[in-house]
């Protein structure tokens, strides 16, 4: 076995890591089981996996007793001591109490941040004045959050005190008070509790790691690869790891071409790629030219140019002058690359937005399966971009690996999970109702066809339209309200019976108070229930495969926490799981594709890919905006020996320069995101500026063009026709032989729209949740007018509007199943009787002894076997004989002109229907007056509009020339070569059409026609 013969050694970023250090570690240790012997420390669980792939690549196949891996950021003391040799093993040097679970340490300091917010408002829980406070959850993150920091680091809550002076607001002292509340108690809660939070812990293992090393170090070789050191305790531990007989520390990347003059200006630079490997150095004692090559191997030549052009390109400001120098003044500074050689294989891509780079990057992935074993990445912080471009993929049926896994909140599991909790918050409102019961898990008991059949049921019987009253006792009630036959009507309540036993534990956890716990188990009884199938086999299908499980150790964890929980009212609890949720990821296990990945900037600086694409190069996104949280500001950060946040950039330009160095690279970004413009990355321009010192400012190929044409066309159909306006023409026999007055003015306006109501028989549907309509309003008002003049046809009664009030609230009664409905229309009734009153005693008396007549059936019969029918809402009989009609309208009046001209010719039609005695039990008579009354119940509660005839005609007249018009098109529509024309006539076209979208209107009509 030949150890390492240097204690620091490092990969340049050009060469794959993972490679180069199994090729290494087989070339080292190439007798046969001495590579068993040796100990790995390697930064996440992803880079174990991926040198576990590179060993099986550089091994031929053969049969191989691999290292001992492990992950430096999740060390297990169980794993250490398997580590251990023989005697060497102290199970008791590794007894650390265990981390706090991470739900249940959330929720105890939102009950912390809960009690001090309330305390700050003057509130309590038990005054009943104690806001609803959600936020108390993501404040109590950001605090786990800066614990985490400040264990990481090491530092003391101590140094806390002294943090505020003179120059900074006060609410500062106020924050600064709670945290030092907070830190005094936080110890002992966590004692009492037996545990201690993750990064003190995961320091303590380092720790007692190092002092095991010292006490007993290790005689086989000990190597940590690819670790910067960032985190305090990993720099002590390979610092330690570097006085091993064996030890060795692999760095990744390390600038070994700078000059020292540059290297010191590093040193200071918090956001340079290099300041963390060099406050490593400077920690482990040892000189960047100390430090040797792992791999004596190779880059192409260029690669190493654009190893060289990136880290020009990222030097200190304080020597950007040797962009044009090219050299230190030393003389010791390398020559400047030369940019056509470095940036051969990298190319540019800019989009108009998000999504045309998601669909973009997508191409270029697929594109590169087209060459036989190539691989590709994308790498980016952007989780959203990162979904997008998954989702683009699926459209092949490439199944991506994703490095940060699927949000469980987004799997179908935790969304059912936050539907039906949506659905219990909202009792059962329509679109919660349905957004539930549709997801694909919900069957309640039932083979899943038949659940949405009944569903679907229920949606068109109860849900479409107003809102009924809460609970399934609502939806119960409107049931019987509604029209459906009786054997269906009691089959669906058969089935809300059912589903409403397992909801009475919800709605009674609701009424309970803050008992969260409560609410907890009976959404989470509530949820299995409709997840279970009618096979035993599928009542645990909430829980099946990956999702499932992870989201049945979400609701163990949860189970357990929250007792621990902050007053929280029932009505929290949505919101509350949704911010639970929001931190946890689902990583599958396997089944995702072998060449193609999506990674973010830590796991893939270990990897090798043939292409990278760096996506979301923006400023914000790549690198992410350094903000100090909500507990410190960035100058008591420092007083209190946080490290500068500026630290993370370097971190981030540290990635970017190591991706940067892959065989192929695609630098991608969108200008606008959500409309607004966007800055392109710190990086991109630090390259632009040095390559325009260098006079190649065009050297980085742009893309954009390509892949913007292939954006465009991947979803263009092959053959583009240009839809022309419907004109169906059904046979003679579909057509309609009969139609009422309002009926025949949307033939004359849209023919398009009386064939899909009349011969096709579509109706539409009714909005989910829909607010009171003007239809319904218009339906409930006739009736109640209705009654009210067949009650006095002649005399008023003594009190009018007393008495239509009382109708009124007999009508509205029918009504009580969708409250919504009566509390936005019973107050705009109760105007409208007070206008109608006085309208009423008006028109009566100039009548005289009259008569009038409400909703009265009429027809008349037209040449060609076509019959007009119509019913008049108020017919008055003056003792003369002459006849006026009356409408009523609860929205907008038609114009005079509209009605004379015969675009709207109800009334009119109406007139020629009265004057040949057409109406039952109303004599022919001349017809002396037209009425619109508009009754809104607005601030003008109504209005009445006569109308007269035009100039040198009479009523007759007008009612004559519709009837003429109408003959004329019943016989233009018997030709069987007429079509229904969709809107013929823009001028004239419906204010209101339930139809335009089945004629395609917006595919075919001219912007000259005003859509």
């Amino acid at each position: 076995m030949t150890a390492p013969t240097a204690s620091v050694t490092t990969i340049p970023p050009e060469i794959s890591f993972v490679d180069a250090l199994a090729d290494g570690l087989l070339k080292r240790f190439d007798e046969p089981l001495t590579l068993s012997r040796v100990t790995l420390l390697l930064p996440t669980r992803r880079a174990v996996r991926s040198l576990q792939e590179a060993f099986l690549r550089h091994s031929g196949g053969r049969a191989l007793l691999l290292p001992r891996m492990m992950p430096l950021g999740d060390l297990d003391p169980e794993e250490i001591l398997l580590a251990e040799e023989g005697d060497s093993a102290d199970e008791g040097a590794f007894d650390l109490p265990p981390a706090l679970p991470g739900l249940t340490r959330q929720l105890m300091l939102a009950r912390l941040v809960q009690a001090w917010r309330w305390r700050k408002m003057g509130t309590t829980a038990a005054s009943g004045t104690a806001p609803q406070d959600v936020g108390a959850i993501e404040l109590a993150g950001e605090l786990a959050r800066f614990f985490d920091q400040v264990q990481t680091e090491g530092l003391d809550f101590s140094g806390l005190d002294g943090l505020v002076d003179q120059e900074l607001a006060a609410h500062w002292e106020e924050t600064l008070d709670f945290l030092r509340l907070v830190t005094e108690h936080w110890p002992q809660i966590e004692a009492d509790e037996g545990c201690i939070g993750p990064a003190e812990r995961r320091r303590r293992l380092h720790e007692r790691r190092i002092a095991l090393w010292k006490d007993r170090p290790p005689q086989d070789p000990v190597i940590a690869a690819g670790s910067t050191g960032s985190i305090p305790s990993t720099a002590e531990l390979l610092k330690a790891i570097t006085a091993l007989p064996q030890g060795q520390v692999i760095l990744p990347g390390l600038d070994e071409d700078c000059s020292d003059t540059v290297w010191s200006w590093i040193g200071q630079d918090p956001t340079h790629p290099q300041y963390g490997l060099a406050q490593l150095l400077e920690n482990l004692g040892i000189e960047r030219s100390e430090v040797a090559p792992w791999t004596g191997r190779d880059a192409p030549q260029a690669a190493r140019q654009r190893r060289r052009l990136v880290a020009q390109a990222l030097l200190p400001a304080e020597t950007t002058q040797l962009w044009q120098a090219g050299h230190a003044a030393d003389g010791t500074q390398p020559a400047a690359p030369d940019p056509a050689t470095a940036l051969a294989d990298v190319k540019r891509l800019s989009c108009s937005s998000p999504g045309e780079e998601a669909l973009a990057i997508a191409l270029l992935l697929r594109e590169a399966l087209e060459t036989p074993e190539k691989t590709a990445a994308l790498v980016t912080p952007d989780r959203n971009l990162a979904r997008r471009v998954a989702a683009e993929l699926r459209r092949w049926d490439i199944d991506i690996d994703d490095s940060a896994g699927q949000p469980l909140a987004l799997t179908p599991p935790g969304q059912f999970l936050r539907l039906t909790a949506a659905l219990i918050e909202e009792d059962c409102a329509p679109l919660a109702l349905l957004s539930a019961l549709k997801h694909p898990l919900a069957r309640g008991g039932q083979p899943p066809g038949h659940f949405r059949e009944t569903l679907r049921r229920l949606e068109r019987a109860v849900l479409r339209g107003p809102r009924p009253a809460p609970g399934f006792q609502g939806l119960q009630a409107a049931l019987d309200e509604s029209e459906l036959e009786a054997g269906e009507r009691t089959a669906l309540a058969e089935w809300l019976d059912s589903l409403s036993a397992a909801y009475r534990p919800c709605q009674e956890a609701r009424r309970g108070g803050g008992d969260l716990a409560g609410v907890l188990e009976a959404h989470l009884h509530f949820a299995e229930y409709l997840a279970t199938g009618p096979a035993p086999e599928e009542d645990q299908q909430l829980w099946a495969g990956e999702a499932g499980e992870a989201a049945a150790d979400f609701v163990a964890e949860l189970r357990q926490a929250v007792e621990r929980a902050p007053d929280f009212g029932p009505g929290d609890y949505p919101a509350l799981l949704d911010s639970l949720l929001r931190g946890r990821v689902v990583r599958p296990r396997f089944g995702r594709h072998p060449r193609l990945s999506i990674l973010g900037p830590l796991e893939a600086r270990l990897l090798h890919r043939d292409l990278l694409i760096l996506g979301s190069l923006n400023e914000g996104t790549w690198p992410a905006e350094s903000e100090p949280g909500p507990w410190l500001s960035r100058p008591m950060r420092r007083t209190f020996g946080l490290p500068p946040l500026e630290r993370r950039i370097g971190l981030s330009a540290h990635d970017f320069a190591q991706a940067f160095c892959a065989p192929e690279v695609v630098l991608s970004r969108s200008t606008r995101v959500e409309g607004s413009p966007t800055v392109p990355s710190r990086w991109l321009l630090r390259l632009e500026a040095c390559l325009e010192s260098l006079g190649r400012p065009q050297a980085i190929a742009d893309i954009s063009a390509r892949l913007q044409h292939w954006v465009a066309e991947v979803d263009r159909p092959a053959e583009v026709h240009a839809c022309d306006p419907p004109a169906p023409r059904p046979p003679l026999d579909a057509r309609p032989d009969r139609l009422s007055v309002t009926r025949v003015e949307t033939w004359l306006r849209d023919p398009y729209a009386l064939y899909a109501r009349e011969i096709l028989r579509l109706k539409p549907l009714d909005p989910l949740d829909a607010d009171p309509s003007l239809a319904e309003r218009g339906t409930l008002i006739h009736r109640i007018l209705e009654r009210f003049v067949r009650r006095w046809p002649q005399d008023l009664p003594q009190d009018p509007v007393g008495e239509l009030l009382a109708i009124g609230a007999e009508e509205f009664e029918h009504f009580r199943a969708w409250p919504g409905l009566y509390a936005f229309w019973m107050p705009r009734f109760r105007r409208i009787a007070q206008w109608v009153a006085e309208a009423e005693a008006r028109r009566r008396a100039e009548l005289g002894q009259g008569e009038i007549l409400a909703e009265v059936s009429g027809s008349l019969d037209l040449p060609g076997g076509f019959r007009l029918t119509a019913k008049a809402d108020r017919i008055e009989r003056a003792p003369d004989g002459s006849l006026a009609l009356l409408d009523y309208k609860t929205g907008g009046l038609p114009s005079k002109k509209a009605v004379h001209t015969g675009i709207a010719p109800q009334l009119p039609l109406e007139a020629a229907i009265a004057q040949a005695g057409g109406f039952q039990g109303v004599p022919a008579g001349p017809v002396e007056a037209l009425v619109f009354w508009r009754l809104s119940g607005a601030e003008a509660a109504g209005a009445e509009l006569e109308v007269g005839s035009p100039k040198d005609e009479t009523l007759a007249d007008v009612a004559r020339s519709a009837l003429e018009g109408l003959e004329r098109l019943v016989a233009a529509f018997q030709n069987p070569e007429t079509a229904y024309h969709a809107r013929p006539r823009p001028s004239f076209a419906l204010r209101y059409n339930d139809y335009s979208h089945l004629a395609r209107l917006k595919e075919w009509a001219s912007s000259s026609e005003g859509t």
